[in-house]
């Protein structure tokens, strides 16, 4: 009697428990989160849960509601609309085309264009930033406001390097974007994109910000291009160039400039200038009357998917840029920095590719001293750089007439006039954005000898023909190597 009473109680035992971890079970696995990613059992209102996460920078509005950001950039976006005259050039023959060389010059004919894009209104009496490509080679410069009011613009100054201009129409009370600070956007903080896409009114789109400092090389306008983009997937189409990009709480933080796409149209990232450039450029332009560009003095190994195995024999940190030379008249050179170190911050901030390294060095200008972080032989060492300027000093360079040429000149050595067999001359380096890409044929190492018939021996005598010239412009010279005296006329457009 005792034992089947004994069985009775043990089977009821294992049947209570069993159901109750059966009940157990489901109840729990009916509860939210946490799961790790790719769980099965991911709640709906997980979802729910992440949007009331703010957004970084001391952003208080969530990610999810632009209304106020759009209410302030909408006003300031306005539309750029420009005029390209038609232009009949003359180019001689070219000296690399043997059907051609004896052949005189070609008569080309441009016809005349209409061209769109953004801008964005900076000050409240009307100075605007745009891209220096929305609005190079316009006669003229229509800015219509978001009120539908039109104003003929005036440019005040641009720069190809930064693909960058500032505009300033005759207006006043306007309202402006308050700057931001490019060096504290961060990957995955929401931003927005405002402009005139597709000759449409002002348009506002929404992405995320996908990467920073990234390398497109896209501005090939300039002899010293800064390639630092700030990567969103905002929806942005030809005609936002030139447009603001702004956080949720409407601060500017850069210029829209590009696209990647296969079409030509948006097709899942846009490319942006970041705005610690744009506000260094703008002050530049409005107190010198150009950039004032500021150089390391240090040659880097250009990074591609070919050379980052040989590149990561060169740096075993897993960090910073290696130096592949440094210039004798620079400031890295001056401050005791060599061939084979390695920069890891400018100061105190950290840099692992060749953009990050040039977004920060274009923040600064020539005489700036900024405190470089580097590694030699293993060590740490941190070193004070004062930054130069092109020719080697700290000076201010006010605008010169040769930037509208658009090209890098260096003055003959005397060694190499007497090899060439002439008295001097200025040797034509790096050619970029300007009438001498857009009116000739002329190839690098061309050799300056005469400006309208006057003789060149130096930049300084180039800069100052070109700048007395008037409206005609003969360049004459030689082409190392080969025999002849080669002429190529430029009409000077401004």
């Amino acid at each position: 009697m005792k034992i089947r009473q004994l069985l009775f109680t043990l089977l009821i035992s294992v049947f209570v428990s069993l159901t109750t971890l059966y009940l157990y079970s489901r109840y729990v696995n009916s509860l939210p989160g946490p799961f790790q990613n790719g769980s099965q059992n991911l709640p709906i209102n997980y979802v729910r849960l992440a949007s009331n996460i703010t957004g970084g920078n001391n952003q208080n509005s969530s990610p999810s509601d632009f209304e106020q950001a759009a209410s302030i950039v909408i006003p300031t976006a306005v539309h750029i609309k420009t005029t390209i005259p038609p232009k009949e050039i003359t180019q001689p023959g070219d000296i690399f085309d043997p059907f051609n060389f004896f052949g005189g010059g070609q008569r080309y004919y441009i016809p005349g264009q209409m061209a769109s894009g953004s801008g964005v209104i900076i000050s409240d009496n009307g100075y605007i930033v745009t891209c220096n490509h929305v609005i190079s080679g316009a006669s003229k410069i229509v800015v219509t406001l978001y009120n539908g009011k039109s104003y003929q613009a005036k440019v005040i100054g641009r720069d190809p390097n930064t693909d960058l201009a500032v505009l300033k129409i005759d207006a006043h009370n306007l309202p402006y974007l308050l700057y931001g600070n490019s060096d504290n956007v961060k990957v995955g903080q929401w931003v927005l994109a405002a402009g005139y896409p597709l000759d449409l009114e002002t348009t506002v789109t929404a992405g995320i910000v996908s990467a920073t400092s990234r390398e497109i090389d896209v501005n090939h306008q300039g002899s010293y291009p800064v390639d630092a983009y700030i990567q969103t997937d905002a929806a942005v189409n030809p005609g936002n160039s030139g447009g603001p990009l702004v956080n949720t709480q409407g601060q500017l933080i850069g210029i829209l400039a590009a696209i990647a796409s296969p079409t030509g149209s948006y097709a899942g990232y846009a490319y942006a200038i970041p705005v610690n450039i744009v506000k260094k450029v703008v002050n530049d332009i409005l107190t010198y009357g150009s950039v004032q560009r500021a150089f390391l003095g240090v040659q880097l190994y250009r990074t591609n998917t070919f050379t980052q195995a040989s590149l990561s024999n060169r740096n075993p940190y897993g960090k910073g840029v290696v130096i592949a030379g440094v210039d004798p008249d620079g400031g890295a050179a001056a401050a005791g920095m060599k061939a084979g170190d390695v920069i890891t911050a400018i100061n105190g901030e950290p840099v692992n590719s060749e953009s990050e390294l040039m977004e920060k060095i274009a923040s600064f200008k020539p005489g700036d001293k900024i405190n470089v972080s580097f590694i030699r032989d293993g060590k740490e060492r941190n070193v004070l750089v004062t930054l130069r300027n092109q020719e080697g000093g700290t000076s201010v360079i006010h605008n010169s007439a040769l930037n509208k040429l658009g090209a890098e000149f260096m003055t003959l050595s005397k060694k190499d006039a007497n090899q060439l067999g002439i008295s001097g001359g200025v040797a034509v380096g790096n050619i970029g954005d300007g009438l001498i890409k857009s009116q000739t044929n002329m190839r690098e190492g061309f050799v300056i000898t005469r400006v309208n018939g006057y003789p060149v021996r130096s930049v300084a005598e180039l800069e100052k023909l070109v700048e007395n010239a008037g409206r005609h412009i003969q360049i004459e010279g030689i082409y190392p190597g080969i025999d002849g005296i080669f002429y190529y006329d430029i009409e000077n457009e401004e």
